[in-house]
């Protein structure tokens, strides 16, 4: 008995370099920091104690523990959750009467919703920074107390804090109540928190006011909400700001009317009007992976854009999926959906005949058009559209190919992302999703066959490409790849998927004829390169900044002429490059030349050929480019030979 007592009085903890220290029971966090040296002390901010974020008041107990500093990547949270708390408090102090409701960290910042009969607006923002650093340079503690519901719910209610009062109706029963306490203010939270509010530094800024409504809920009040940014030190907050400049600029929408691409209007929301130009851009894309998946033996079909529900039923879309469907009723009562996937679709033509094990693989192609109802709150531009065209695929092989056919699919995606300029890429795993179909057997097999690819993926790259994985990430019928790349200003596109499926030919009945001449089920491989290509399209605008390379540009070259007596000679060069193969326009306008090209290079055009009589004389152009103010002077036969090899496409010039 006396060494079980022995043992309840100390703790053993667990440090990154393998050690293992015995502290008094009772002791915490900033006792241990304090224990290793006065400096970590000093710059600790919260403790990791088998990877879970406490207060470093917190006890510690049995357990892997790590202190954590303020330059720590972990503490970029707290920062952001504490800078909110501070958002709330200077709020109150300056607008009393004001109720706060929930103030959560977003990525890259913060935001709180609050109550007040006149919405912020704007202008206010700066004198709400201005006493946000009057609070922080007060430096009070964060302190952590533990309230029963009844003292919190009189509390909140005697300071007029009605939404307050909800929130904790909404606490679970028996889960701890907790309130933290910035000098005099305090709030409702789960924390944790750092030490104190001077932790939290001057390197952020509040961002836009914006409508919210109540927990979500269009019929409950609108509140106003508004959002900040914070990061660890100046530099960091100018780096981020300055990447939300350069995003601005490169906004597809914005660059889409300069460039004549594209537009949206109310009568079809979420759905784009292609304009000429734009729908070149994006026959471009559409050929280029067509000559792309007819590399990898792909054979290109087409599924009706309606189908009746019960197939939907089979697919299980009807019971996972319904509430982002299309769905009509013709006058004979029989329900249809707008297909807002391809994949149903391509079960039923593999099924068409019988197929033998020696045609497999499979690999059926498709540029399909889908539909599928996004809130109007989400839309964006191409970004989030509720009608766009998947470059989608489905590969039916036996299990015996599937590693491979999965390894192919990966060359293809990288070797596309490449030709576009794209080489950070991270592919992530993700794994079944709370609501799913198909028995555990089938998901731990298909996670498994993916784990195994993933990891050959990184060895095979060397390092370069970068994996992680989303738990729980996964579609209702199958685990997946999620293809990440970063573009030119840092911000990361989730693009390609590539997912294994043992549900669908499960549920649709598809088999082949294997060795012996019994039926068997195939393995079904999901694959999308750009997903949607109007988003990918989106994301190659902002990318380039409008400033697409040649052989993707939907006009390639315009030729402008400097007099009119030079027109006839511009005719002449634009019929020349357009034989040549290149898609040209001519500008024989009674504008001077410098507006010529000014207008020309707002509208992204990547070359202008300046003709004037010289150049007429001498059977030579004036070779502007975009976003250089360098003029060269060559031949037109040089000039055709060298803009005809520079639009050349990559996956041609490797032939």
């Amino acid at each position: 008995m006396a060494e079980s007592a022995s043992q309840s009085d100390s703790v053993s903890l667990k440090f990154p370099d393998g050690s293992t220290r015995e502290y008094a029971s009772g002791s915490t966090g900033r006792d241990v920091a304090e224990s290793i040296s006065k400096s970590l002390a000093k710059k600790a901010v919260a403790l990791e104690l088998d990877g879970e974020l406490r207060d470093l008041s917190d006890p510690v107990t049995d357990g892997a523990l790590q202190i954590v500093t303020r330059d720590d990547p972990r503490a970029l949270e707290l920062i952001r959750h504490d800078a909110a708390h501070v958002m709330a408090e200077a709020v109150q102090e300056l607008y009393p009467g004001t109720q706060v409701t929930i103030g959560p960290v977003i990525e890259n910042g913060f935001y709180y919703d609050f109550a007040r009969n006149e919405p912020f607006t704007p202008e206010d923002l700066p004198k709400i920074e201005k006493k946000m650093r009057e609070i922080i340079a007060r430096n009070k503690p964060f302190t952590k107390e533990v309230w029963t519901r009844d003292e919190a719910k009189e509390t909140f209610s005697r300071m007029g804090e009605a939404y307050k009062v909800e929130l904790v109706d909404a606490i679970p029963e028996g889960e701890d109540l907790k309130i933290y306490k910035q000098g005099d203010w305090f709030d409702l939270c789960r924390g944790p928190h750092m030490a104190s509010t001077g932790q939290i530094g001057n390197a952020f800024k509040l961002m836009k006011v914006a409508g919210a409504y109540w927990r979500g809920d269009a019929n409950n009040p609108m509140l106003t909400r508004i959002y900040g940014t914070a990061w660890a030190d100046q530099k960091q907050l100018d780096a981020y700001l300055h990447m939300l400049e350069e995003a601005e600029k490169r906004d597809h929408r914005r660059l889409g009317r300069e460039m004549d691409l594209f537009h949206f209007q109310e009568e079809g929301p979420g759905v784009v009007f292609w304009h000429a130009k734009g729908w070149k851009m994006f026959q471009n894309l559409v050929n280029y992976m067509r000559r792309r998946i007819g590399e990898h033996g792909y054979d290109e079909v087409n599924a009706p854009q309606v189908l009746d529900k019960a197939l939907w039923e089979t697919s299980g879309h009807w019971d996972w999926y319904r509430e982002n469907m299309f769905v009509t009723q013709t006058e004979d009562e029989r329900v249809f959906a707008l297909k807002p996937m391809n994949c149903p679709g391509h079960v039923q033509i593999f099924k068409h005949g019988l197929k033998s094990y020696r045609e497999l693989p499979i690999k059926l192609a498709e540029f399909g058009a889908v539909h599928r109802y996004e809130p109007s709150g989400a839309l964006h531009g191409l970004m989030r559209v509720r009608a766009f065209t998947q470059d989608d695929a489905h590969v039916f092989c036996t299990e015996e190919q599937l590693r491979a056919e999965c390894l192919r699919i990966n060359d293809l995606i990288l070797t596309t992302y490449a030709d576009f300029g794209f080489e950070e890429i991270t592919v992530k795993l993700a794994t079944r999703p709370e609501k799913r179909v198909g028995t555990d057997e089938m998901w731990d097999h298909a996670e498994e066959v993916l784990r195994d690819i993933l990891k050959q993926i990184e060895k095979e790259s060397g390092g370069r490409i970068k994996t992680g994985v989303n738990e729980g990430e996964g579609t209702f019928y199958g685990p997946k790849f999620e293809y990440v790349l970063r573009d030119a200003i840092g911000r990361e596109w989730q693009c390609g998927t590539t997912q294994v499926d043992f549900n669908l030919p499960e549920r649709f009945g598809a088999f082949y004829i294997d060795k012996d001449s019994e039926k068997k089920q195939p393995a079904m491989v999901h694959r999308a390169i750009c997903g949607s290509m109007e988003r990918f399209l989106g994301i190659l605008i902002e990318n380039y900044a409008g400033n697409l390379p040649l052989w993707f540009a939907p006009v390639q070259v315009v030729v402008a002429t400097i007099t009119s007596d030079a027109d006839e000679y511009g005719l002449e060069v634009a019929a020349a490059l357009k034989k040549a193969g290149l898609s040209v326009e001519t500008d024989l306008r009674n504008e001077k030349i410098n507006y010529k090209v000014r207008e020309h290079s707002v509208a992204k055009v990547p070359v202008i050929l300046v003709c004037g009589m010289r150049e007429a004389e001498e059977r030579s152009v004036n070779m502007r480019r975009l976003g250089s103010r360098d003029q060269t002077s060559m031949s037109l036969d040089d000039a055709i030979v060298m803009l005809t090899d520079e639009a050349v496409p990559p996956d041609q010039r490797r032939d």
